[in-house]
């Protein structure tokens, strides 16, 4: 794919979606950092009726390692992987005080650091908190960006480091909202809305979903 085909696809989704923001709710860095941990191998929704719960309780890392694990499990029980994430959870709040004042650090390898928080996190922490042009690449962007063949990849890492690369500067800030957003509801895994897609002639897909039919 071309520089030119790649600026009019980002230019359309910046058309279609002026504002794209995470569907994660949260208040803080903080409250932002927890529910991306949380929001491993989890959907968004799921993790929200989790933190809404949660929050109102305890949303600074003395007050959620105040609750300690057995404390924390019932918020997230509804969660996959919550026993994991609980303890993960609890280490990076003492982790938070003791090294970074109980504050989120801005710093991708202070974040890397933090337990239960890999490449991914700290890409979407570092983005959506602080505006740093970096992108996340779930299941929803690599999948966006191998069909379409924005950045195709074999590993998420060779497809974040393409598109890095490729993104014209001025889309970058938003791209990791527009390609999650774009995957999760009209590129879908199993049958992509094609005919309602507002990149479908600059896609290079070649199995496209002809959708127009009942």
């Amino acid at each position: 794919m071309n520089a030119t085909k790649r600026h009019l696809i980002f230019e359309r989704l910046r058309d279609a979606m002026p504002a794209p923001e995470t569907e994660l709710t949260y208040d803080s860095v903080f409250e932002l950092l927890i529910a991306v941990i949380l929001s491993a191998q989890a959907t968004d929704v799921s993790v929200n009726l989790a933190t809404r719960k949660l929050y109102p309780v305890a949303n600074t890392p003395a007050a959620i390692l105040a609750l300690g694990v057995d404390g924390l499990t019932p918020y997230i029980r509804t969660i996959g992987l919550y026993n994991s994430k609980a303890r993960n959870i609890i280490k990076t709040c003492q982790a938070l005080i003791d090294r970074h004042g109980g504050e989120v650090p801005r710093d991708r390898a202070a974040l890397e650091a933090l337990p239960g928080v890999g490449r991914k996190t700290a890409n979407v922490v570092l983005n959506t908190a602080f505006g740093e042009p970096t992108i996340a690449v779930d299941t929803h962007v690599f999948r966006v960006a191998n069909r379409t063949r924005i950045a195709p990849g074999k590993t998420v890492r060779e497809v974040e480091d393409k598109l890095v690369k490729v993104v014209p500067r001025e889309f970058k800030g938003s791209a990791h909202h527009w390609l999650i957003l774009h995957g999760r509801y009209v590129c879908t895994a199993r049958k992509p809305h094609c005919g309602a897609c507002p990149i479908e002639d600059l896609c290079e897909f070649p199995d496209k979903v002809d959708d127009s039919e009942p």
